[in-house]
């Protein structure tokens, strides 16, 4: 089964942009949809994006669209996490997810397999 490695994570200002990397291992990469996920200490775990398998079709949740672009390699079997303009409320753990489908999912527990998360600080 995939293994799933974050990576990219630590402490920033407000305003300023970071890139997530998760690496797959143990797997055929291009077979998997992938997602983003964030969880802040006592909130429930959040959707941020999704990518298909290909590539060609992402998804935002709602209170990222428009600052967070999710990419992937296939190649290099990593999806990526472009985040800009970050907000303290932003502050999380990031955790990457995979699924074996051709599109992502906004919901966690159609997700089997997870990364063990990169920590992302915002400061105000």
């Amino acid at each position: 089964q995939v293994q799933l490695v974050e990576s990219g994570g630590g402490l920033v200002q407000a305003g300023d942009s970071l890139r997530l990397s998760c690496e797959a291992s143990e797997g055929t990469f291009s077979n998997y949809a992938m997602g983003w996920f964030r969880q802040a200490p006592g909130k429930e775990r959040e959707f941020v994006a999704a990518i298909s398998r290909s590539g060609g079709l992402q998804y935002y949740g709602d209170s990222v669209t428009g600052r967070i672009t999710i990419s992937r390699d296939n190649a290099k079997n990593t999806v990526y996490l472009q985040m800009n303009s970050l907000k303290p409320e932003e502050t999380a753990g990031y955790y990457c997810a995979a699924r074996l489908a051709g599109f992502g999912s906004k919901l966690a527990r159609e997700y089997p397999y997870w990364g063990q998360g990169t920590q992302v600080t915002v400061s105000s």
